[in-house]
């Protein structure tokens, strides 16, 4: 935690970002769990400025971001991309705000604390001036595979994610919106959010490509996977792929532990751990249509993979705007609050 000042009990929180729909999200979520705050400051672009957001009975003018936006404010929520957090991060941190970043920048830099309050809360000390938030497909497995983790040991991890188009913002929501209608109108369809047409389609890449052939994204799951459960070599792979689906992502995760965990005994720890709703019959499964605006991570489809010794298939689904993104950052600050009173 930021040794300059104590944290407040009630703090002044600034949403960084606030129009995107990870912002927009983050201040319905503070609203929602009723987090304890003396005043919230919304900033974001210029052409966002005047704007005006409903926030616990009033109202909040967004205002510009600039580099004298955090003054006075003891917690940032940054829901921006890579290169604004470069920029206005280490400003807000010499102000003398705690940052809680939702880009990729952060979250590899040795150091930061890249948390999943479930999993690794322990990582949080009060010497933290950032703390980076995962992955949003990150956020919703690794809870998940620590269970495993702690109670068999996990061998080899391959993931296949399913990933909403809201995962790459307001633009993209629109494209999926406006192909879909074209498709139906016989009309051209336009691809501008993507490199391919999304509606009725699958992309299997998101993100650049790197040499190897895998993507940005693939790299972020198997590296932030490592950091945040402590396991640095976790035998894990990942292919992520954009699908036509507003909201929610969704994982087909293929573990093999190295002690046998039964599909029954497994049901049983996820029933108990807290943020999972397990669907324990095999007939019920958790959709992405279901799941949309809800908090838990979604677990279905457990069973026995036959093809190795001690091997379980698993479909994980959760809304990625919320547990995936805008939740955890909150989740996060609450356990900052936690840990100062």
């Amino acid at each position: 935690m930021n040794l300059n000042k104590p944290l407040p009990s009630e703090p002044v929180i600034a949403i960084v970002g606030a129009t995107g729909v990870v912002g927009s999200e983050m201040l319905s979520i503070l609203e929602e769990r009723n987090v304890p705050c003396r005043s919230v400051k919304l900033l974001a672009s210029k052409d966002s400025a005047g704007e005006m957001y409903s926030f616990n009975g009033g109202e909040c003018e967004v205002e510009e971001l600039t580099a004298e936006s955090f003054q006075g404010v003891d917690i940032a929520l940054f829901a921006t991309s890579g290169a604004l957090s470069a920029e206005f991060v280490p400003i807000a941190v010499e102000s003398g705000a705690i940052v809680i970043d939702n880009s990729s920048h952060y979250r590899m830099q040795e150091g930061v604390p890249l948390l999943v309050p479930e999993v690794n809360r322990v990582a949080l000390t009060k010497n933290d001036p950032i703390i980076a938030n995962p992955n949003c497909s990150t956020a919703q497995l690794v809870p998940v595979l620590d269970i495993i983790h702690k109670n068999a040991g996990l061998k080899r991890v391959v993931v296949s994610t399913y990933q909403a188009v809201s995962g790459a913002g307001k633009a993209a929501l629109d494209e999926l919106w406006e192909q879909t209608r074209a498709v139906f109108t016989q009309k051209e369809t336009e691809s501008e959010a993507f490199a391919h047409p999304i509606a009725f389609n699958c992309i299997p890449q998101i993100d650049t490509l790197l040499e190897d052939g895998y993507t940005k994204e693939e790299m972020k799951v198997v590296d932030e996977s490592r950091k945040i459960l402590g396991l640095p070599d976790l035998k894990i792979t990942c292919t992520a792929v954009r699908v036509p689906v507003f909201h929610c992502h969704a994982e087909s995760v293929n573990v093999e532990t190295e002690k046998p965990l039964s599909e029954q005994e497994l049901t049983t720890l996820l029933e108990n751990a807290p943020g999972i709703e397990v669907y324990a019959n095999h007939n019920e499964f958790p959709m992405q249509i279901d799941c949309a605006s809800k908090d838990p991570i979604f677990v279905g489809r457990i069973r026995k993979d036959s093809s190795v010794e001690n091997g379980l298939n698993i479909w994980i689904v959760a809304d990625n705007l919320r547990k995936g993104a805008a939740l955890n950052a909150v989740q996060i600050l609450e356990l900052l609050l936690e840990k100062e009173h």
